[in-house]
């Protein structure tokens, strides 16, 4: 109870003086509601540093927004406009501009801070964008579905066209399912993690070329990456010992090089009954997004919800 008096007091006092600051953690939600409607199933996640959360629907194609300080998103893009049909990873830019990869429409969307679309870029039929990374002059997406990791080159406000980057060819082994991806903040080095085989890559991001990480006390063949320095969280489906799956974030250090990957440490698991995908940090903590996608039954009210026991 004192800890969270003097939380509170200094919050009041940094008001007062007209010093603005984050809430800490503490004083911070520990679940969020994205939506109370049937079949949203949420998929990617995104906090910015002034503490604005989003969410993509994979179902709808919806993104929902909402401040971190408050236990309620609100629909921001409805679901189907522009031609958003399903939407996956999503990110911010120092710009403000929000990246959203739209999985089954194969399109990358990008939108102006108030929400005005910005551009459409559409990548070879049949793909199935997932997960992207934004550095200074580029957005990356993985395709699950082909194998590619594409590439958008960003020119002030203009953003290019999608170019096959990195093809099914270049990778050691042909990937079975890229998903999460994160690059480094010079944006020369990426790190691609397929599901399935359950790899990660590093990819030079000039030269295109991917050996794969040497990994070792676990997996990071992840669906969601986070990288903060040379600490690379994963969030990872693996079996339970019982014929059922769960799912928890992997905790790994990175050598200098990005090229060797050891897992240090784990969050609690949890079921299929909430199947999180996508990882965020928020100050002291971790976040998830609650998709059910292999829940027997989906169903509201659908989450994003604290990764237990790590930080």
């Amino acid at each position: 109870m004192k800890t969270l008096l003097a939380a509170a007091t200094a919050v009041l006092t940094a008001l007062a003086v007209g010093a603005p600051r984050p809430a800490p953690a503490s004083l911070r939600p520990d679940t969020y509601l994205v939506s109370a409607e049937p079949g949203v199933m949420p998929e990617g996640l995104t906090v910015t540093p002034a503490g604005t959360m989003y969410v993509t629907s994979s179902a709808t194609g919806a993104v929902y927004r909402g401040d971190i300080r408050r236990d309620r998103l609100r629909p921001f893009l409805p679901a189907g406009s522009d031609g958003r049909t399903s939407a996956a990873g999503i990110r911010v830019d120092h710009r403000g501009r929000i990246f959203v990869a739209g999985w089954a429409t194969g399109a990358l969307f990008v939108y102006a801070p108030d929400g005005a679309l910005l551009a459409r870029r559409d990548a070879a039929p049949g793909a199935a964008l997932n997960d992207l990374a934004v550095t200074a002059d580029a957005v990356y997406v993985t395709d699950s579905a082909t194998g590619t990791v594409w590439r958008a080159a960003l020119d002030g406000g203009r953003v290019g066209a999608l170019d096959p980057w990195v093809r099914p060819g270049d990778f050691p082994a042909a990937p079975v399912f890229l998903n999460g991806i994160v690059a480094d903040p010079p944006g020369r080095l990426a790190l691609v993690a397929e599901q399935g085989g359950e790899r990660l890559y590093r990819v030079d991001l000039t030269t295109r070329s991917v050996t794969e990480v040497e990994v070792t006390g676990g997996r990071m063949g992840a669906d969601g990456l986070l990288l903060e320095g040379n600490r690379l969280y994963g969030v990872v489906n693996e079996p339970d010992g019982v014929g059922g799956t769960q799912f928890v974030v992997n905790l790994a250090r990175l050598d200098d090089g990005l090229r060797t990957a050891r897992v240090l440490d784990r969050s609690r698991p949890v079921g299929t009954d909430r199947s999180p995908t996508s990882v965020a940090r928020d100050a002291g903590r971790l976040l998830w997004v609650d998709s059910q996608l292999f829940a027997a039954t989906p169903s509201p009210p659908f989450t994003v919800t604290e990764v237990p026991d790590l930080r």
